[in-house]
């Protein structure tokens, strides 16, 4: 398949509350460098201008970034905001908040409820706006979510947060939160290779609840913050072949055949990765197909 012509809509859109975004978006982790967070080394800061400014031209309204994204010499929302400000009206900003990275990049201490108003401005500075579209609660390993996401429903009735979502979570933890305000997006990790049966069931419920699933890590597999895997099933091989499609591009297809409620935020550095990321939003894989790798989902984990 060629992606030279492929834009975003391709994929078909969903509602993120009141907010209409392409099903294919575009996650901001790697644009700081070859690797996320320290572990690679930093990108050209101008070649990462270019990949964003080009997502958007192919239709991408939908980016999702934190202020913990950054390496030695980047940060994803100081490119963001340097590409893309003033930004389109029909941009959607997603961040996370909860974990901390400290000016060396080491971890820190996971924010305490009173703490995320602060991450939240941290990321409205660096991207230099006045409200953020959508922020999720990263759940940190705390065996309940309410008086973290108590804080942030705090901040969207201070006009703060527009949409609220939440991050590696259990299908109690969905329930948790709603009981407090709504939820428009759900983040986990999920992918055809990694399997997790809370995940599923959490994908399910989402369905049901007309809740957006947005998976990381959906091409990556169990590379995760490393970058893209390079371990590719002969079963999803055979399915690219007869695509005439690369790897990743059958992942994210199959992604997205999980429910018209899954999006996909895969990221790169790359102006050609970009575009065939996109391109995956057009490709349909047949029933037989499906079951294939829904098979393999099913075997993997």
């Amino acid at each position: 398949m060629t992606s030279e012509t492929i834009t975003a809509d391709a994929a078909g859109t969903w509602t993120l509350g009141d907010l209409t975004v392409n099903r294919i978006g575009f996650g901001a982790m790697r644009l700081t460098g070859s690797a996320a967070f320290h572990h690679g080394t930093p990108s050209d800061r101008q070649r990462s201008i270019a990949v964003l400014r080009k997502a958007v031209e192919l239709g991408v309204n939908h980016i999702d970034t934190a202020a913990f994204y950054f390496s030695s010499l980047r940060s994803a929302n100081e490119i963001i905001n340097s590409a893309l400000s003033p930004y389109p009206d029909d941009l959607v900003i997603a961040a996370k908040v909860g974990p901390f990275r400290d000016y060396t990049g080491e971890w820190g201490t996971s924010a305490r409820p009173e703490d995320l108003r602060g991450h939240v401005e941290e990321n409205l500075r660096q991207l230099g706006r006045d409200h953020l579209d959508l922020v999720y609660l990263r759940r940190m390993r705390q065996d309940s979510v309410a008086e973290h996401f108590g804080a942030l429903a705090e901040l969207r009735d201070k006009g703060l947060i527009r949409h609220l979502g939440i991050s590696d979570v259990e299908p109690r933890h969905l329930a948790e939160a709603q009981a407090i305000a709504p939820v428009v997006s759900v983040q986990n990790r999920f992918g055809l290779d990694s399997r997790n049966r809370v995940t599923d069931e959490t994908v399910r419920l989402c369905g049901e609840q007309g809740v957006a699933f947005v998976p990381f890590y959906a091409i990556a597999g169990n590379a995760g913050a490393e970058g893209a895997t390079t371990a590719h099933d002969e079963a999803v091989l055979a399915v690219a072949r007869a695509h005439d499609a690369s790897p990743a591009q059958v992942r994210l297809a199959w992604t997205l055949a999980q429910g018209p409620h899954v999006l996909a935020i895969p990221g790169t550095g790359n102006p050609d990765h970009l575009a065939e990321n996109i391109a995956a939003g057009a490709l349909r894989l047949t029933e037989d197909e499906l079951a294939t790798l829904n098979s393999l989902h099913r075997q993997a984990g």
